[in-house]
């Protein structure tokens, strides 16, 4: 099989890739990697590598990245990355960033990679997915992410929504803390602010009251259901403490399960109603919840 053959391939799968069916990074990553002969993976010097530029990731777990490098070390990289040939210098990096970290703790100069020629449109694509797919971004790196694949694939929020396997409320929230202070997005990168906090932060349009409310979360570690009755008290100044045993409202305990898995989640009568779409979100779901058992459609 040459080489033009091999591209016009990967060509129609990314098509595929993106097209109105769910789109998954692990499917092109695996027939990139299928269709690449042994002695088309080559090593590649860790000096001569640098960041896809388009990479949303700013942030990385520095103990987990010991940990892939603890693994490193003792098994070496299994999977090679993906990498495209710079037209300044040396290669950007459009898949398996963490590996090279990680292989640079472990000691490693070099790692197995496979060169591709992908366009930069390509690259933004295919560093998004990545890292919506497989790694846990911060909110504020998420809704970047979602952001940047609805302007460079040209969908709406519902395509983008069903072809990630998410609910269009989730997309809709998580674009919606795009438009907070950039004094509150950084509290929310640094973990002070949870998610569902700064959802409720979004809806309120009086950046001050934003600005301040988001302080008392902080300072006075107010949980969801007590921000969102200041929120509609209009009373950033004086908090009502809320009785939380008395308190029977789970609305707050949807918001939390909705961030968490991404779809409608319920609860009524001591019952929890988890939506999903399809055969593939209900196995994503159950995937974060941690349970291996798998369905498939027939």
């Amino acid at each position: 099989m040459d080489n033009n053959y091999k591209r016009r391939a990967l060509g129609r799968g990314l098509e595929e890739l993106f097209s109105d069916e769910q789109i998954s990074y692990d499917s092109l990553e695996e027939k990139i990697i299928d269709e690449t002969s042994k002695d088309e993976i080559v090593e590649i010097a860790i000096d001569e590598l640098r960041s896809n530029p388009y990479q949303p990731r700013k942030v990385f777990d520095e103990d987990k990245l010991q940990e892939l490098a603890d693994s490193i070390k003792e098994h070496g990289i299994f999977q090679p990355i993906i990498v495209k040939k710079s037209s300044i210098k040396g290669y950007e990096i459009i898949a398996g960033e963490r590996r090279v970290k990680a292989a640079k703790m472990a000691g490693l100069s070099v790692v197995p990679a496979i060169i591709r020629d992908f366009t930069d449109q390509e690259m933004m694509e295919i560093a998004l997915l990545e890292n919506l797919q497989r790694e846990n971004l911060n909110s504020i790196e998420e809704a970047n992410a979602y952001k940047s694949l609805i302007d460079s694939l040209g969908i709406t929020q519902e395509e983008l929504a069903s072809r990630l396997g998410k609910s269009r409320s989730h997309i809709t929230n998580m674009l919606g803390l795009l438009n907070l202070p950039e004094e509150v997005k950084d509290l929310i990168v640094d973990g002070k602010i949870s998610q569902s906090h700064a959802r409720v932060l979004s809806k309120i349009e009086d950046r001050e009251q934003v600005k301040a409310l988001a302080d008392k979360i902080v300072s006075e570690d107010l949980n969801v259901r007590e921000i969102e009755e200041i929120s509609k008290n209009n009373n950033i100044k004086k908090t009502h403490k809320i009785n939380r045993k008395e308190d029977y409202d789970y609305s707050y305990v949807e918001n939390l399960m909705c961030d968490k898995l991404g779809t409608k989640v319920k609860i009524k009568n001591n019952k929890m109603t988890i939506s999903f779409n399809n055969v593939n979100d209900l196995n994503r779901i159950l995937e974060l919840l941690n349970i291996s058992e798998w369905f498939y459609e027939w």
